[in-house]
């Protein structure tokens, strides 16, 4: 069988701290789809599409790495791909409360799934999505703290 995991998230942005997780995740896995969860009452920063764009210029050299978009419950989508596991990294105590709560019902929604937890390292703990967004909004360099892409400007663009 092959080992599947799915790395959910909204991702806006995808920083270095998710892309050392998946980097650090891949000798465990078979694939690992990072699926960027939609939701249209929430709003985005970034557009998914440039989301989508910047995560597989990261990830360009490497098949085992799929990026893809869903709706709905991680659950079903898990199901829907064949995977047995979901992936996420944890910063804080709190990340682990949350996501342990989150896991545990995931287990007892589809009891074959396992949510597999790595740590972040600690130059990634203090990194978030949220303060990267702050940065990025009030017009500040954030590019150490996010992945290199094709277009170093990318990411100073404000949608």
């Amino acid at each position: 069988m092959e080992r599947i995991a799915i790395f959910p998230g909204s991702f806006d942005p995808f920083t270095i701290g998710h892309e050392s997780i998946v980097t650090r995740a891949l000798p465990l896995f078979d694939k690992i789809i990072i699926a960027i969860g939609y939701n249209s009452e929430k709003r985005q920063f970034f557009p998914i599409d440039k989301r989508i764009q910047w995560i597989k210029e990261a990830f360009q050299n490497n098949p085992k790495i799929e990026v893809e978009t869903f709706e709905g419950l991680t659950v079903e989508y898990c199901k829907s791909k064949n995977a047995h596991f979901i992936l996420r990294g944890l910063r804080t105590a709190a990340d682990f409360e949350y996501e342990r709560a989150i896991a545990q019902i995931n287990k007892k929604m589809v009891f074959e799934l396992e949510s597999i937890f790595l740590l972040t390292t600690p130059e990634h703990t203090m990194i978030t999505s949220t303060i990267v967004r702050d940065i990025i909004r009030h017009g500040g360099d954030a590019s150490q703290f996010l992945p290199e892409v094709t277009d170093p400007d990318a990411y100073k663009l404000i949608p």
